[in-house]
């Protein structure tokens, strides 16, 4: 599988979220309590030391880029998840990129510099869910990648008609929680965000199911072909 781009910008997203923390390090008092978690109004409402504060998240980055190049490994239907390997990278690193984002505001935070850690994080999400969107046409059957319910996995059919439908659903919440960021703030598009996803992933397991009851080519259990 084509991982190598996944693999370049992980080392770059991580060198930069480190270079932040050791920049930011020696302006932080040691005893200081350092801001990691905000409500929707960008108030700090969670604490921790300034060690945790500056190199816990990029550790939690880390793990997540090293689970995300191991997965492939143990895919069962590998040879789709290589047809799939663009959105898969795409995915994969707007998610990292989302990480580093949070983290350079928090640091900002923590030095007390201006900053709306949850407006930054809610644009952020809203984009995310937008690469989604558009990577989602372009996922093939897999176990660890996409729309997975017992219906997909069975149904080729079920499988390409239901990621078409989550392609729309991912680029309208993600657009719609955009535009409600920007004109309204983070808490309304948290709204958007939740129940946009909430109400689209209901629909999609039940469109799913829909079409695999139609499909005459359905089988009865997923396999790993």
């Amino acid at each position: 599988m084509k991982l190598r781009p996944f693999y370049i910008a992980a080392a770059v997203v991580l060198a930069a979220m480190s270079a932040v923390s050791i920049w930011a390090w020696p302006q932080i008092p040691d005893d200081a309590l350092v801001p990691i978690h905000w409500g929707p109004s960008g108030e700090p409402d969670g604490f921790a030391s300034k060690s945790f504060g500056l190199f816990g998240l990029p550790a939690i980055t880390a793990g997540l880029a090293l689970l995300l190049a191991f997965l492939p490994q143990v895919e069962p239907r590998r040879q789709n998840l290589e047809r799939s390997s663009g959105a898969y990278v795409a995915v994969g690193v707007a998610t990292l990129v989302l990480m580093a984002a949070v983290h350079v505001v928090a640091v900002f935070s923590a030095l007390e510099m201006e900053v709306n850690v949850a407006a930054v994080a809610s644009v952020v999400l809203s984009v995310l869910l937008c690469v989604i969107g558009l990577a989602m046409r372009r996922v093939h059957s897999t176990w660890l990648f996409g729309v997975r319910t017992p219906w997909t996995l069975t149904s080729e059919r079920s499988w390409e008609r239901t990621h078409r439908a989550a392609s729309a659903v991912f680029l309208a919440v993600g657009v719609g929680s955009l535009i409600t960021a920007l004109a309204a703030g983070p808490a309304p598009a948290l709204w958007v965000q939740l129940g946009g996803m909430g109400a689209g992933v209901a629909g999609l397991v039940a469109y799913s199911y829909l079409v695999w009851r139609d499909d005459p080519d359905r089988t009865e259990s997923p396999t790993a072909g």
